[in-house]
């Protein structure tokens, strides 16, 4: 501490771009350092040191040659930077010991030239810095302290606080010489009387980022948060807080922004200790992690808090472990337990506290992600933990990464909270009106943006999905995911996804065709919604062309089907557009004045619809065989009705009941070789007219060509 020290090390430096006030806002080296000795207790000064430094990139701006007077000639044979600050220790170490003293402090008129040069420049050279850089006292704070009149410290220059003090500024023309003997003026006089001023308003540079976790009722100022933003998606937090070296981040003030699938968007929000290291920070905008430049933006505590803040006790528990080394893995079977995993990552990487050092992570009913957490003690056990990227286990494939603890809380936010896609809240049950078109499917439309995924394994869900597509899961739409499921509600091995454009459409249908999904190989097609609509609907959609669906054929439906069901006025609300599949209530058995000795069920000209809201993962999935509309069974010699009352459409069309005498059957369950004498041999015994016969026939030999295994065959 500068309380307890000797000396005073009056320190300066240049750089071979801006200097001054936006000194290390362009990342340019370090070209020239300058120092002197003060003896804090005799009131004595040493010999001025002045010294070139090498960059590694020989380029100096205009800006810097005017203001230093050095050209790339001077500098060229200098020492590069390592080696001029062992020159400076060596320097300074042997002076002190000739003045009988043995400790010094730095002294700087202002922290750029400490954090927004000398430690992001070392930290991309892995240079190792002296300790005696990780601590320092500002000029301009200190004569603040004592000269409190001044006003605001931002504000002060070595200048203007010699014209306060009444001291003239020292004429020297060379940059770094004259800016030290000024400083050290200053410092003496502000020593003497009658301020007799002690430095003791000592900062600090972190050596190591503290990770840690953050409540969502932690109050957290606006003017210290910043959004990086172009982030390379491995990052972890300790890259972060390197990339801001030499200012410091609030313990577990990292938080990596994910994306809606779960993964990492190169965006993060960091949060310092106080404005004035959020505004140094701003400073960095655009400067360069390895090959990439990062954006750096004002953010709001609200917005770090949504990210990084969590309440639960698990997270809390499992981040208890400090100066832990977090490794996330993702793509776990669903069945993999503690000690699975723990083989996986093998006895050369062990774990913390064994399974006590996993963390799984769980939907809110319990079933897992396929996501976990695991704490290394150090950087040893996790780099070989890492080895096993891409490795399997099971038959998958696990991603590790390096992970945060605000990623952490951030993941366990998401799944316990919403899924990573919303959809819709539960609706009671309610009774509508039926749609002749049903409202869940999309507006129909010629545009080619949509895929159809087909030969899906049957335990398929929304996230196998996700992880099929990979990267192209950032260009579905919203609720564009529709799994087709068959009659009796099962998966139906197809799926259609909506996506932003007709170009990603081909893209995934060219990147992901035959791509495989647990052991079996997916067919994608590029489609569009009308052509998705019409297979949703019951009909088929094949490289050769579009068949309608069969409930909507005039041969296959009979003629006043529809008219029993008219178009209501209005249209469903939001909460009734995903529904399964509908099931009509007809009325009792009546007697006609036709046929009073048989009994027929009809359809009441305005029925209603009992529909339970029903939610598959994430996205709703309508059917895919056509309505469930029910048909009953008729006495003898009326199987072919509805064939016979073909001709009298529009006596039909008037009449919300079926046309007398007759009705009709349906079969299910037909073999898929059955022909027409199969059929009539089945329902031999019963009596029809040759008209009816041939009319039978011509509408079965066209079922036939239409029929699609699990669908309806109406007759």
């Amino acid at each position: 501490m500068a309380s307890h020290s000797d000396t005073l090390v009056v320190f300066f430096g240049a750089t071979a771009g801006a200097n001054g006030g936006k000194l290390g806002s362009d990342e340019r080296e370090i070209i020239l350092l300058v120092w002197q000795i003060v003896d804090l207790h005799d009131k004595k000064v040493g010999k001025i040191q002045r010294c070139l430094v090498r960059p590694d990139t020989l380029e100096l701006t205009d800006q810097s040659k005017d203001e230093t007077g050095l050209t790339v000639g001077d500098i060229v044979q200098a020492e590069p930077l390592d080696k001029v600050l062992q020159q400076f220790q060596q320097s300074v170490s042997s002076e002190l010991k000739s003045l009988g003293r043995s400790s010094y402090t730095l002294c700087v008129d202002s922290p750029l030239v400490i954090r927004q040069v000398l430690h992001p420049e070392a930290s991309k050279k892995n240079l190792i810095l002296p300790e005696c850089f990780f601590s320092f006292v500002d000029l301009r704070k200190e004569f603040h302290k004592c000269c409190p009149n001044t006003g605001p410290t931002q504000k002060l220059e070595v200048s203007s606080m010699l014209e306060y003090v009444g001291l003239p500024a020292v004429s020297e023309p060379l940059m770094g010489v004259k800016e030290v003997r000024n400083m050290v003026q200053l410092v003496l006089c502000i020593l003497d009387e009658p301020y007799e001023h002690k430095f003791s308003c000592v900062e600090t540079v972190k050596y190591k980022f503290d990770s840690g976790t953050c409540s969502k009722k932690e109050p957290v100022d606006n003017e210290t948060v910043i959004r990086a933003r172009g982030l390379p998606w491995q990052s972890s937090d300790q890259d972060i807080a390197r990339f801001f070296k030499g200012l410091t981040i609030a313990k577990g003030g990292v938080a990596l922004c994910l994306n809606a699938q779960g993964r990492r968007n190169g965006e993060a929000l960091v949060r310092f200790i106080n404005p004035e290291h959020r505004d140094l920070a701003l400073e960095r905008h655009k400067h360069h992690m390895g090959n990439r430049y990062i954006e750096v933006y004002k953010a709001t505590g609200e917005e770090f808090l949504k990210i990084a803040g969590g309440t639960s006790n698990e997270v809390t528990q499992f981040l208890s472990k400090e100066n832990q080394v977090i490794i996330r893995m993702r793509g776990l079977p669903f069945t993999a337990t503690p000690q699975e995993v723990l083989s996986f990552i093998g006895p050369e990487s062990p774990v913390t506290d064994g399974a006590e050092g996993l963390l799984f992570v769980k939907y809110p009913d319990g079933r897992p992600t396929g996501d976990a957490f695991v704490l290394f003690s150090c950087e040893e056990y996790a780099q070989n933990a890492l080895k096993k990227h891409k490795q399997i286990l099971g038959k998958r494939y696990i991603e590790l990464f390096r992970s945060t603890a605000a990623e952490v809380q951030q993941v366990l936010n998401r799944y316990m909270s919403t899924p990573l896609i919303s959809t819709l809240p539960p609706s009671p049950i309610v009774p509508v009106s039926v749609l002749t078109t049903p409202p869940f499917l999309p507006t129909a439309s010629t545009t080619r943006d949509c895929v159809r995924l087909r030969g899906l394994p049957y335990t398929a869900g929304i996230e196998d999905i996700l992880e099929f597509m990979g990267e192209h899961t950032v260009d579905i739409k919203p609720h564009g995911v529709h799994m087709v499921l068959n009659q009796q509600g099962r998966p139906s091995g197809d799926a259609f996804i909506q996506l932003k454009s007709p170009d990603k459409a081909f893209l995934v249908a060219q990147k992901c065709h035959k791509k495989t999904m647990k052991d079996r190989y997916v067919e994608v097609f590029q489609c569009s919604t009308e052509e998705m609509s019409i297979v949703l609907m019951g009909g088929t959609l094949n490289r050769s062309g579009l068949s309608p669906p069969p409930c909507k054929l005039p041969c296959l439906s009979p003629p006043t089907a529809y008219a029993a069901f008219p178009t209501p006025p209005s249209v469903l609300s939001e909460a009734a557009l995903y529904q399964p599949p509908l099931l009509a209530a007809p009325r009792p058995p009546q007697t006609t004045a036709h046929s009073p000795a048989h009994a027929l069920a009809y359809y009441p000209p305005h029925p209603h619809l009992y529909m339970n809201m029903n939610y598959t993962a994430y996205y709703p999935s309508p059917p895919v065989s056509p309505s469930t509309v029910g048909y009953f069974a008729a006495p003898p010699g009326s199987v072919a009705a509805a064939v016979a009352a073909q001709p009298h459409h529009h006596a039909a069309a008037s009449s919300p009941v079926l046309p007398q005498p007759g009705a009709l059957v349906r079969m299910q369950g037909l073999p898929y070789n059955t022909g027409v004498k199969d059929i009539l041999s089945f329902f031999q015994g019963y009596q029809y007219g040759p008209e009816e016969y041939s009319s039978l026939v011509q509408m079965s030999e066209q079922a036939r060509s239409l029929i699609q295994p699990k669908e309806w065959l109406c007759l």
